[in-house]
């Protein structure tokens, strides 16, 4: 009898700390909303860190949107060489 009364304690202990977590985390997501913070990732098709990464040079902060423009153009370009080739599928020779 004794491990039942220890169990419950234990799972009803588990239930609080779990419904304190749920409640942290979504007061933490209103206070995110209201501060009108955008996604970490944005609306870039590319990763910064790559992009820099890859460079091997300083990268201006006004070329991560640049590239994400030619990056869209070029994906348009190809989208349409597909669907003129009757295919719904994007391959590489689409570049």
């Amino acid at each position: 009898m004794a491990r039942k009364a220890k169990k419950k304690a234990v799972t009803k202990k588990k239930a609080v700390t779990k419904k304190k977590a749920v409640t942290k985390k979504a007061a933490s997501k209103k206070v995110g909303a209201k501060r009108g913070k955008k996604k970490a990732t944005g609306d870039l098709i590319i990763s910064k860190s790559r992009t820099k990464a890859a460079a091997g040079i300083n990268v201006s902060g006004d070329f991560y949107s640049a590239l994400d423009v030619a990056v869209r153009a070029m994906i348009a370009t190809a989208e349409a060489r597909a669907e003129s080739n009757g295919r719904r599928t994007l391959r590489p020779q689409d570049l």
